[in-house]
């Protein structure tokens, strides 16, 4: 059973009509031991380094949003931060222990009522770490919101996962929505878009992330 978290896209409650919160998931998730990652590149970039590594325009041409237009402020993530999206922010804090959590960026683009993208990369202490997030992030969000998860889908790298939402719940999303996990390293790598068709929304996620995953270090 997976730990659970707040989905990415529910960071930003303004910006997909969504809940502010999704639900924890019972204390029952595998232990997240692993082999801390090889010193490198990958493993010595800091909050700030990360910052300069996130896209700056997505495929679709939408418009950034200031960090500090949105709701909660995009940019740097920290461990409090996370856990201060949820109703027991005490729970939130050991469960991204539990998965070496050390810090996140997040970036959106797009409108508050049109479309929008979202890219949100994570920073682990290990790489299984970051897997068992991006998996487990994959599956609580594709039970929320219902729709079609594939595992390694074509045209991305393994240890992938695709959601896509083509009739989504409009008290949660509004719009189609396709949103997409990677691991890369010791970095979770995850991309969110709603807008006017589920085919649109993946083929944005697909090139985002694919754009994101080549700006970052090594693996």
């Amino acid at each position: 059973m997976s730990r659970g978290r707040l989905s990415p896209a529910g960071r930003v409650v303004l910006l997909l009509a969504m809940p502010a919160l999704l639900p924890l998931a019972a204390a029952c998730g595998r232990p997240v031991d692993g082999v801390p990652a090889a010193r490198s590149e990958s493993s010595s970039t800091s909050a700030e380094e990360l910052g300069k590594l996130i896209v700056m325009e997505v495929p679709s041409g939408l418009p950034r949003m200031p960090d500090e237009d949105l709701t909660p402020p995009a940019g740097r993530k920290r461990v409090e931060d996370i856990a201060g999206y949820a109703r027991d922010p005490a729970r939130e804090r050991a469960v991204l222990a539990d998965y070496g959590y050390r810090y996140g960026w997040e970036r959106f683009w797009g409108t508050e009522s049109g479309p929008v993208t979202g890219v949100f990369v994570d920073r682990f202490d290990t790489r299984a770490g970051a897997g068992a997030y991006a998996e487990d992030l994959a599956r609580n969000d594709a039970e929320h919101y219902g729709g079609m998860l594939s595992e390694t889908p074509a045209g991305l790298p393994g240890g992938c996962w695709v959601l896509t939402v083509a009739d989504p719940d409009l008290r949660q999303l509004h719009g189609p929505a396709a949103f997409a996990w990677c691991v890369h390293g010791v970095f979770s790598v995850s991309a969110s878009a709603v807008t006017d068709s589920v085919d649109a929304a993946e083929e944005e996620v697909h090139a985002v992330l694919t754009a994101q995953l080549e700006l970052l270090p090594p693996r």
